[in-house]
């Protein structure tokens, strides 16, 4: 059972919301004001309808719709309405449009409407309400499952939090082989709500993973204008190679240089990893680099292979699919998806097979040591060692075995 501990705190100014819709602004209100003299269709969206079916529906002037459309062009089509996005619409009682608001994703809406001159559009930023969540826990199984479950947090939100975590510890800890049984983590993240609902997750502030009883902690720092995540000491987590091409998923051979192989019967060296994934698995580069061979060759199937600075040489096979832009000379960035995992070449079955050279040399994945990335500033370090510090105290305010929850209204910075 999954042990986790949520701490709530309120930012000082919570922002106004505007109806079941959040809009939020001087105008939006005025807008509010106005439509408590008209009747309201709201609904969502569903499967294959579009505006036509709705004005159709309700009887409304299809020449209002062709004005609405007309008004948002520049803004947002309206042919581009999604099944089960919220829509509400402000009509007079003579049945002509007042306004038309169209909730486009989780954090922009449209609102188109009607002036003197004609409909407006704009497009409004929904107005959450930030909390900053205290979440402490401790991993059976896995991470996503060691996260989600219970709370008020909704199953997909716990996931994409989870790929958040390993995304940011991605080059010092391999959330497939790495992972143990009792491992604890704690997290310091924006919680966005919206009518006192909880919606989704924003910035992910601080986290700290004790992993095989070692502690690994990660601080969203802006330097320059750009936030990235720190260690304790400032320097970037950023590695020149990613630890794994793909994330969760089951190593099923190592490094050795003597494994049978389970096709030829017999044995050899195995100078990468297998990575055991369902086929069509999307698979990232480790490093920036330059295509080198992208093609089918023997044993391997349908192979990548990445030059990286330094004399270092990643290689991807068995594919399904390589990406029609990488080819040979492309320049490819860290991350960037190369192709689908799949069985081609001597596979017994869908596997990535990964290989780390340097020099020709082959390396194990699993136990070389990379260099860390940039340092923060001297002149920002101060500012950082004080967030830290900040962060630190939170921290500690964690005990993952303990479940709870608290509210009160100490901001951010205190």
């Amino acid at each position: 059972m999954k042990k986790v501990f949520v701490l709530a705190i309120f930012f000082a100014a919570v922002l106004t919301i505007v109806g079941n819709l959040g809009i939020s602004s001087r105008d939006d209100q005025d807008i509010s004001t106005q439509n408590r003299d008209m009747k309201e269709i709201s609904d969502v969206i569903k499967k294959g309808e579009t505006l036509f079916d709705i004005f159709k529906r309700y009887n409304l002037d299809l020449r209002e719709l062709f004005e609405l459309r007309e008004a948002s062009a520049d803004i947002y089509r309206l042919r581009k309405l999604y099944p089960g996005q919220p829509y509400k619409i402000w009509v007079d009682n003579n049945d002509r449009v007042n306004s038309f608001i169209y909730w486009i994703d989780d954090d922009n809406i449209l609102n188109i409407t009607r002036s003197d001159s004609g409909f407006y559009a704009k497009k409004v930023a929904v107005a959450y309400e930030k909390r900053i969540l205290h979440i402490g826990g401790t991993i059976q199984d896995n991470l996503i499952s060691s996260i989600g479950g219970e709370g008020e947090e909704g199953g997909r939100e716990d996931l994409m939090l989870a790929l958040n975590i390993s995304d940011i510890f991605t080059w010092d800890i391999d959330f497939t082989s790495d992972l143990r049984n009792g491992d604890t983590f704690k997290v310091i993240v924006e919680g966005l709500y919206l009518d006192g609902e909880f919606k989704k997750y924003g910035d992910l502030i601080c986290v700290e993973f004790m992993n095989n009883s070692e502690s690994y902690t990660a601080y969203r720092f802006e330097n320059e204008g750009r936030a990235d995540y720190y260690n304790g000491e400032g320097r970037s987590l950023k590695r020149a190679f990613l630890k794994a091409p793909l994330s969760f998923r089951r190593i099923s051979s190592t490094f050795s240089n003597g494994r049978f192989h389970p096709i030829l019967k017999r044995y050899r060296p195995h100078h990468g990893l297998d990575y055991a994934a369902p086929a069509g698995t999307p698979v990232s580069a480790i490093g920036n680099g330059t295509v080198t061979f992208s093609g089918i060759k023997g044993q391997y199937g349908k192979l990548v292979i990445i030059n990286h600075p330094n004399g270092y040489k990643s290689y991807y096979g068995h594919l399904s699919k390589i990406e029609k832009h990488i080819k040979k000379g492309a320049k490819i960035e860290q991350g960037q998806i190369i192709g689908l995992v799949g069985a081609t070449g001597l596979a017994t079955g869908p596997h990535l097979h990964y290989e780390l050279r340097i020099n020709g040399k082959p390396l194990n994945p699993l136990t070389v040591r990379l260099p860390r990335g940039k340092t923060i500033p001297v002149k920002m370090r101060a500012d950082f060692m004080q967030f830290k510090k900040t962060m630190e105290s939170r921290l500690t305010s964690i005990n993952p075995p303990v479940i709870g929850i608290y509210k009160g209204s100490k901001p951010l910075q205190g």
